[in-house]
């Protein structure tokens, strides 16, 4: 099993969205580098860090797993969808989503100040490259933003 940080503005999609509906498609990813982490690593049971970006403070909020592995983005072939993608085909499509479920609300959300406060996450790729909206995270790492949440 695999540690994963997805990244989602809370005013789009927050933990207490997750919460509500159990599971969600994980769509819209329009860089390559993270979708090539959905479509090749991102694997069914791994573990999620749900992280509350483009909002004050940001932070990370609770903790989901993935249910389904990556899968073509239907979004990608909706010209009503923000994330249409016109070069895209059925046949060779570009971008991948997952599906992922609710497992935990943190009451107290780490923020990202804390975790650059944190010596033992200095190396989290959330901190050398903060705009990556799907990074892997080591399993230390989870346990260790795990205990600051509590």
């Amino acid at each position: 099993m695999a540690c994963w940080l997805f990244k989602s503005e809370p005013d789009e999609y927050s933990i207490a969205d997750l919460q509500r509906d159990k599971t969600t498609v994980w769509n819209g990813i329009r860089n390559y580098q993270a979708r090539n982490f959905l479509r090749d690593e991102v694997a069914v049971g791994d573990e999620v860090l749900f992280y509350h970006s483009s909002c004050k403070p940001t932070a990370i909020a609770g903790l989901a797993k993935v249910v389904r592995g990556a899968y073509p983005d239907p979004s990608q072939f909706d010209p009503s969808s923000p994330y249409y993608d016109a070069k895209s085909k059925p046949e060779a499509p570009r971008w991948v989503c997952v599906d992922i479920a609710f497992k935990a609300a943190f009451k107290q959300p780490v923020t990202l100040d804390r975790i650059k406060a944190t010596p033992a996450l200095s190396e989290m790729l959330l901190v050398k490259q903060g705009r990556l909206s799907i990074q892997p995270v080591t399993e230390d790492q989870s346990k260790q933003v795990q205990s600051l949440a509590k």
